[in-house]
């Protein structure tokens, strides 16, 4: 399964290859990516993650997402844990989106734990040289 994995995403736009690869499965901020043209839309669960709990940056091309997720647990003393699946702590994903995209480029929303980001298509300079034929 690792090599079809592996393979899936080779055939992926690299714009967003996930800097942590496949090797590291997400439970927590699992994201949608969708083209819709003129811009990419990413979609992240973080279910009751608070807007100040996230912080996002922009570096070397890389967009990092940051969330400290606090889960509080209602427990009464003569209570104990039986299972515990829901995780508490910082957990962080960066995502490759090319050294082009600036922060003006990148639109973030939260709402109903979803954080919605929306980031323009960078215009790419081109670099291309011609050479003439004698």
């Amino acid at each position: 399964m690792h090599n079809i994995t592996r393979s899936y995403y080779n055939l992926m736009d690299p714009f967003f290859d996930d800097f942590f690869n496949e090797s590291n499965h997400h439970s927590l901020m699992n994201t949608d990516i969708i083209d819709a043209g003129d811009h990419y839309e990413m979609k992240i669960e973080m279910p009751d993650v608070k807007k100040s709990d996230i912080h996002l940056s922009l570096e070397n091309g890389y967009l990092t997402i940051q969330a400290r997720f606090n889960k509080k647990e209602d427990v009464h003393e003569h209570h104990k844990v039986i299972r515990k699946e829901r995780f508490s702590g910082t957990y962080e994903r960066s995502f490759n989106v090319g050294d082009n995209v600036k922060e003006n480029d990148i639109k973030a929303n939260l709402e109903n734990g979803v954080l919605t980001l929306l980031i323009n298509k960078a215009q790419l300079e081109s670099n291309k040289k011609y050479i003439t034929i004698d």
